[in-house]
């Protein structure tokens, strides 16, 4: 891929949204075309898988489940937009990604390292941020 992909991580709050706002705004001015996205969602479908997630009771789901539906988004945000817009030659920043995974379902939700690396590698293989930054404030 031609392109590049950046990811902001961090807690609500720290930040990040106005990083890749600033970050976009930055490449746009050098005349590099880029992306701004978010995860869950960045493409129809996976916003609305964002929807049955992010909504609704914190319990609605299994932790499984809840994994396999952000995965299931992830698939629809990497094919559809990210890895197009790559292959374009375009720098796509991301605000989250599979790292908030490995936090919120994994830590958070006791979701084991091995099922996520494993989900990780059977949808993307070696598919990873080119760059990731990481919000670390009070």
């Amino acid at each position: 891929m031609t392109g590049a992909f950046i990811t902001f991580e961090g807690g609500e709050g720290s930040g990040k949204s106005t990083q890749v706002k600033m970050l976009a705004a930055a490449f746009e001015k050098a005349g590099k075309p880029s992306v701004i996205t978010r995860e869950p969602g960045g493409t129809e479908s996976a916003e609305r898988i964002r929807d049955l997630v992010v909504k609704g009771s914190k319990d609605a789901w299994l932790p499984e489940s809840e994994t396999l539906l952000f995965f299931a988004a992830r698939m629809e945000h990497v094919k559809r937009l990210i890895q197009p817009a790559l292959l374009e030659g375009k720098i796509v920043i991301c605000d989250r990604f599979s790292d908030s995974t490995r936090v919120y379902q994994g830590i958070g939700k006791g979701i084991n390292e091995v099922f996520i690396d494993e989900l990780h590698r059977l949808c993307f293989e070696d598919f990873a941020p080119t760059l990731t930054f990481v919000m670390d404030i009070d």
